[in-house]
């Protein structure tokens, strides 16, 4: 039987690789079990219990989910316009019906509401495999970041009423954010939220009133809107964030028609006296509520921009294999050769950023609630260092959540184009799903923050020092093996060519920092990725010596490729080339007449 785990030899040797018995451990140490029919015995149970929830959902993604795809793709889904609502795709109701009786809908949800209590890594592990096996569906299924958000910050009615559905698979979500002139920028949000006074068929309490629009599976049943709730208040401060249901009060005006992801309905949605319950606090919606719920979604997306590429690399890869020009598989042709491995360790690559994020994301966010619910039991001592572990990790979380979510998604677009190379003229027609791979990961550096957005925000933790702090730990460590540690010094003189220009650019304006923050980031990460490469290589890494090796071919070959790459970076950064910002109109020429 197919099952999109067990047949990912990478995923496999990452979840041996991380201490998830640390993870679990942290996980269940204060989350509320209630009733629920399981709980783990000790660490080792509940990561046995990972496993097994990765192999269902596996197997669902190859044996429902895959086949499903291409029947989904071409249909989409119907947007009722008489009543506002929309119908999904036989396949895509299949698909929810599937995961739910499986239990698999609300992974990271306490046991307390039915869910799986499982950590952000988990998760992620299990996003890219739903993504492997229909792109768009992960849309609906990632959005279980809703709850999370419901649990983290809503009042215990709230959760009481609302946990539990998504749960059981009853209700899915969307995250309703964006409008027609408020996109990347959400401080300029303006659906209004206004307090009203009970009338006629309608109780005293919170109504919305306005329009949003490209909103991820804005037809589902619960909402979490952003609305300014202080009108005297212009900015992010005048903000807060809501929860309403779908009802007549809320109607979907049109569907987006798209690229790809035809299975996910993009919404426009207009609010008319929508009834909604505050979440939280007033004024805190963008500023606390929608960045946690937005770095997330952008880890979701880094997982999805996996679970795409994956699918494209292992289309061509077979390709290649079995495709014969000149009397030979095509894949030994050494410019076919270079492309197929570099999707491959372009894909590893960003795999070992993305769990890794996922892994810190799980840390910061159990050190938290330790605090918040168990400080009493703490010493000040442990205390302190919590605190102090608390910080660390959001500031590392800050760099690495758009690190991944930029390198994942331009990555997904450079796989996905190579798939369709490789394949050539069948790659570019619909015999083949390559170009549906590539409309569907088209929108990954778009979505949940442009990839420009994400090197801005990934800058910050360049430029102040954080990237540095954090390569200490890789640099600290000593290999046995002599040709690592000879790739270890590689990286720290790639580390000091990043630091040599990160210095040149604190002595120039802050807009050259825009200019060249993209070439510092993909630096970065660059090294980074390849210290990740080592440490899986290093001897001590749990599981089958085989792999262990074969990911010593991979750092070296990863390394090697990016010495030149990082030296050429930096050189740019350096160079204090300026003409985009002091020469664009003659530049760019004219804009072109209507």
């Amino acid at each position: 039987m197919p099952n999109f785990f067990t047949d990912n030899q990478d995923i496999q040797f990452l979840f041996d690789y991380f201490d998830l018995k640390e993870l679990a451990a942290l996980q269940e140490r204060e989350t509320p079990n209630g009733d629920a029919d399981y709980a783990p015995a000790d660490v080792d149970d509940a990561v046995d219990n990972y496993r097994r929830v990765l192999e269902i959902v596996g197997e669902i993604a190859a044996e429902t989910l895959a086949p499903n795809a291409e029947q989904i793709d071409l249909k989409g889904n119907t947007h009722n316009a008489d009543d506002g609502t929309v119908t999904y795709h036989p396949l895509v109701r299949q698909n929810f019906d599937r995961l739910a009786q499986a239990d698999m809908m609300g992974f990271t949800v306490p046991r307390k509401y039915g869910g799986l209590n499982c950590p952000i890594l988990i998760y992620t592990m299990a996003t890219e495999i739903v993504s492997r096996g229909d792109v768009s569906f992960m849309n609906m299924f990632g959005l279980q970041g809703i709850a999370d958000t419901i649990y983290a910050f809503a009042s215990d009615e709230i959760k009481d009423e609302y946990l539990p559905k998504f749960a059981s698979g009853e209700v899915t979500g969307a995250m309703v954010l964006t409008e027609p002139d408020a996109g990347s920028d959400l401080q300029a949000v303006r659906l209004r939220a206004d307090y009203s006074a009970a009338t006629a068929g309608r109780a005293e309490g919170w109504v919305l009133n306005g329009v949003k629009r490209f909103i991820t599976n804005g037809c589902g049943e619960v909402l979490l809107v952003l609305a300014r709730s202080e009108h005297d208040i212009k900015d992010g401060r005048g903000l807060s964030l809501f929860l309403c249901e779908r009802s007549s009060a809320v109607k979907v005006r049109c569907l987006e028609k798209k690229l790809g992801i035809h299975g996910s309905p993009t919404c426009e949605l207009v609010f008319d006296n929508t009834p909604a319950k505050l979440i939280g606090e007033r004024k805190l919606g963008l500023i606390t509520y929608v960045l946690a719920l937005m770095n997330g979604a952008r880890l979701g997306i880094a997982a999805q921009s996996l679970g795409v590429a994956e699918a494209a690399y292992r289309l061509a890869r077979t390709y290649a294999h079995t495709r014969e020009q000149f009397g030979a598989p095509i894949e030994r042709l050494p410019p076919v050769a270079e492309m197929v491995i570099d999707m491959q360790v372009r894909i590893e690559a960003m795999r070992a950023l993305t769990y890794e994020t996922a892994r810190v994301c799980d840390l910061e966010n159990n050190i938290n609630r330790l605090l918040e619910r168990n400080a009493d039991a703490l010493s000040d001592e442990e205390k302190k260092q919590l605190k102090k572990d608390s910080r660390t990790y959001k500031r590392l979380n800050a760099m690495l959540t758009p690190f991944s979510k930029y390198y994942g998604s331009e990555g997904a677009i450079k796989v996905s184009t190579d798939a369709i190379q490789v394949l050539g003229g069948s790659g570019y027609c619909k015999d083949y799903p390559a170009e549906r791979y590539y409309r569907d990961a088209r929108i990954t550096s778009i979505y949940e923050g442009t990839s420009q957005l994400q090197v801005v925000a990934a800058i910050k933790g360049i430029t102040s020092g954080v990237l540095f702090t954090y390569l200490e730990t890789f640099e600290s460590k000593n290999f046995s093996d002599a040709s690592l540690e000879a790739l270890k010094q590689t990286l720290i003189k790639g580390r000091e060519q990043i630091q040599s220009a990160v210095e040149f650019v604190k002595q120039q304006s802050g807009a050259y920092v825009d200019l060249v923050a993209r070439q510092l980031v993909d630096a970065a990460i660059a090294v980074l990725a390849g210290h990740y490469f080592l440490s899986q290589a290093s001897p001590s890494v749990a599981g089958a010596c085989p792999a262990v090796e074969r990911k010593k071919r991979v750092a070296e070959h990863f390394i090697t490729k990016n010495v030149p790459v990082i030296e050429c970076l930096t050189a740019l950064v350096k160079s204090g080339h300026t003409a985009v910002l002091t020469d664009y109109e003659t530049l760019a020429g004219p804009v072109p007449a209507a």
